[in-house]
């Protein structure tokens, strides 16, 4: 099955965040806060280790830059909100609490779906029907999650649907993004999606407030540069 490797993270992501959950009640605030802080720092490790593997910075600029901009213009972070908002109605009814959630569903989807892994994982199902990676990857996905959710709350859960999504079109595409992604590209790829998992490293330890989704598309940008190179 075609999206076999789709279908296993996914699973992966909204068991472990069900877990991860069950075992926030077990803890109290104080060492919620701590395991919180150590995950911002974690995700801050993964951000920068990937980002050294650009190997021309302006390329990572102009990424950065024009991702930035059409994430903006059509404005991503405040539809998956209101995605968030949604989805998330029925558990809680407290704003305060909501926003939470909803920091915790954009955190998820932000780091899960951002990197290599998924690109070329979904990329590998999707032309040879190889599904190895992706399975490699839930296999990760499900210990980030279940500390993610176990700080953020049920918020993480709903990254499952948006995980499956977004694998699930590229394994789809996949013959058509293929010739596109050199070992080069896929290299850049990786320099800047780890960017933008740095900014929700920022965003988790508090140092900064950034709008991590409109910076989602960033990642892509590299194969339309190489193309005009």
């Amino acid at each position: 099955m075609i999206l076999s490797g789709v279908i296993v993270n996914s699973v992966a992501v909204g068991f472990g965040s069900l877990l991860g959950v069950f075992f926030r009640n077990k803890f109290n605030k104080k060492l919620i806060d701590t395991v919180m802080s150590g995950m911002g720092l974690c995700v801050l490790y993964i951000g920068i280790s990937g980002s050294l593997k650009g190997q021309n910075i302006l390329v990572a600029i102009g990424s950065i830059a024009l991702g930035g901009i059409v994430g903006e213009l059509i404005d991503i972070d405040g539809r998956l909100r209101k995605f968030g908002f949604a989805m998330e109605a029925k558990f809680k009814s407290n704003t305060d609490e909501k926003e939470s959630l909803v920091e915790g569903f954009l955190n998820a989807t932000m780091v899960i779906c951002v990197g290599a892994m998924a690109i070329v994982g979904s990329l590998q199902s999707g032309l040879v029907g190889n599904h190895e990676v992706l399975y490699a990857k839930a296999f990760i996905d499900l210990f980030v999650v279940i500390a993610m959710s176990a700080t953020m709350g049920i918020g993480v859960f709903f990254s499952a649907f948006l995980i499956l999504f977004y694998e699930g079109a590229i394994v789809l595409f996949a013959g058509t993004l293929s010739p596109f992604l050199s070992a080069v590209v896929i290299d850049e790829i990786t320099c800047v999606g780890s960017l933008v998992i740095m900014a929700i490293g920022f965003n988790i330890l508090g140092v900064a407030k950034i709008k991590v989704a409109n910076l989602s598309l960033a990642p892509f940008i590299p194969i339309f540069i190489y193309l005009f190179m």
